[in-house]
C-alpha cells in the first residue's frame, strides 16, 4: 500500500530523532508550492531494553517508508547535551531512524537545529512554539501538531528551501558556463 501523490511532487520525510518519540512529517513540493501530507510519532516503551527501543524506532519509520514512498528524507542533526550519556543515547536513536531511509536507497540528508528553525520561523534561536506556529502558516492542513511532528515537518520543509536554492544555484552555473 503506497499513498498517491501528486502529479510531479517530490516527496520529502523529515525526521525529528528521538529515544521515546521520533516525530515524522511528510510533505510534497511542486511548482514552489508546499503541500502537507502526513505526520506523527513513533514511539519506544522506554521500559523496554535499548536494543529492542532503537528496533521499534527503525522499523516504525520503515514502515512510513513503504506507506508515503519518499523521495528524499532529512533529518536533524544532533545536539551535544550537557549530560553525555543522554547525548549518546539520542545519538544511537538517531542513527536506527537514519538507517531506514538508507535501506531503503532513499537520501537522507542532514539540518542542523539552528538551520531547520531559521529556514521556517527565520530565526536560528525560535523555540518550540514558534516552530509549531510556523509549521502551522505554512502547512495550514497539517492542524495542531505535537512539538516532535512539528519539528519533523520544519526539517522536511528546510529540506526543500535548502534543495530549491542549491538547483537555482545550479541552474545559474550551467547558464552562464
Amino acid at each position: 500500500m503506497t499513498a498517491p501523490r501528486e502529479h510531479g511532487a517530490i516527496r520529502i520525510l523529515g525526521l525529528d530523532p528521538g529515544l521515546r518519540r521520533t516525530g515524522w512529517g511528510v510533505i510534497e513540493s511542486a511548482d514552489n508550492r508546499l503541500s502537507y501530507v502526513a505526520s506523527g510519532t513513533v514511539t519506544a516503551d522506554p521500559k523496554r531494553e535499548m536494543a529492542e527501543r532503537l528496533k521499534l524506532l527503525h522499523d516504525g519509520i520503515a514502515r512510513l517508508i513503504e506507506i508515503w514512498t519518499p523521495d528524499a528524507a532529512a533529518i536533524e542533526e544532533i545536539f551535544v547535551n550537557r549530560n553525555p550519556g543522554s547525548t549518546l543515547r539520542l545519538g544511537q536513536a538517531r542513527g536506527a531512524v537514519m538507517l531506514a531511509p538508507a535501506l531503503a536507497g532513499i537520501a537522507v540528508h542532514e539540518y542542523a537545529a539552528n538551520a531547520v528553525k531559521k529556514s521556517v520561523v527565520g530565526a536560528g534561536h525560535a523555540d518550540k512554539v514558534q516552530v509549531q506556529a510556523m509549521v502551522g502558516m505554512l502547512l495550514p492542513a497539517a492542524g495542531p501538531q505535537s512539538a516532535d511532528a512539528a519539528d519533523a515537518l520544519a526539517v522536511a520543509i528546510c529540506h526543500i528551501h535548502h534543495a530549491a536554492t542549491q538547483a537555482s544555484w545550479h541552474a545559474r552555473e550551467v547558464a552562464t558556463s
